[in-house]
């Protein structure tokens, strides 16, 4: 949504509602699995559309970023059942860093009954969300907040992979992924690779090409002069010839270094970032950094 389209929503959906349900520990399960907690916060009004808002760490299993649809449907299914469309959905990821936290606005499409597609995220302030609701908002993760036990203390570290050996996406957001990439298809581009970006979305639309060629150049130097793994994102980003990169680039560069691939430790699975992994391939990337992570000895 654009701002206008934001005051748009606000002005149709504002209303005095009243905080029923403020669950510190929401859990969300898949097959009897936890995917992950979140603090959840219900308005309601009677003749109006509920407001559900959801607060997370970034210790708390699969993030409101990437579980967004499992997690409102998830909230649609248990507190309003027999509503037609899912309550209005409002997240707030809290991060170490600070970066982007504050409440968003996410509106889907749906396709049935607890379904929901294509998420769509708009920031909005505290007295936007104030005016929505009707009341102000607590947007602390709450006092009954429990967190995970701690893990031993690990330092990231960003080797370079081989594209070939990574487990096949399975993006489930944009069109143009949908489906992954065959062996085959997978192969015939890292022969022949590809430089053209598309237009079909922000993952196709820049050379990937030249971020991972960046991104593995400086983090090699880095390593060289012996930054320590927990400072290497910060010296990358802040390298003239990062700084010199297209706008998109500079995009690119920064989600691999702060919001990195992440493989699971057997390397079959991604933790994070299969959409970026598909554009890759799709254009026959051949190698990429990724994230591990090494414990404290």
């Amino acid at each position: 949504m654009t701002a206008d389209d934001v005051r748009t929503f606000l002005q149709e959906y504002a209303a005095a509602r009243d905080l029923v349900a403020d669950d510190h520990m929401f859990t969300v399960e898949e097959e009897f699995v936890p995917l992950g907690t979140f603090r959840l916060q219900v308005f309601t009004a009677a003749g109006q559309r509920p407001v559900a808002v959801a607060t997370q760490t970034l210790s708390e299993g699969s993030s409101l970023m990437n579980s967004s649809e499992r997690y409102a449907a998830a909230v649609w299914e248990q507190y309003f059942p027999d509503d037609t469309e899912p309550p209005i959905w409002i997240e707030r990821q809290i991060l170490p860093s600070g970066d982007f936290d504050f409440f968003q606005l996410v509106t889907f499409a749906h396709t049935g009954r607890y379904t929901l597609t294509d998420p769509s995220w708009s920031p909005l302030t505290d007295e936007q969300l104030s005016q929505l609701v009707g009341t102000v908002v607590d947007c602390s993760r709450g006092d009954g907040y429990i967190p995970r036990p701690a893990e031993p203390e690990e330092h990231p570290s960003y080797p370079a992979r081989w594209l070939i050996r990574f487990p096949r996406p399975q993006p489930f957001r944009e069109d143009c992924m949908k489906g992954g990439l065959p062996l085959r298809r997978r192969l015939g581009r890292q022969l022949i690779p590809r430089h053209t970006a598309r237009d079909c979305c922000w993952y196709h639309s820049g050379d990937w090409h030249h971020v991972c060629e960046t991104a593995i150049r400086l983090v090699r130097q880095a390593q060289r002069d012996r930054i320590p793994g927990d400072d290497i994102a910060h010296h990358v980003l802040t390298q003239p010839e990062a700084r010199d990169l297209s706008e998109w680039e500079r995009q690119a560069l920064y989600s691999l270094l702060r919001d990195p691939i992440q493989l699971s430790e057997n390397r079959r699975s991604y933790v994070n970032g299969q959409h970026r992994a598909q554009a890759m391939l799709d254009v026959g990337v051949r190698r990429t950094i990724v994230i591990t992570w090494i414990q404290q000895t």
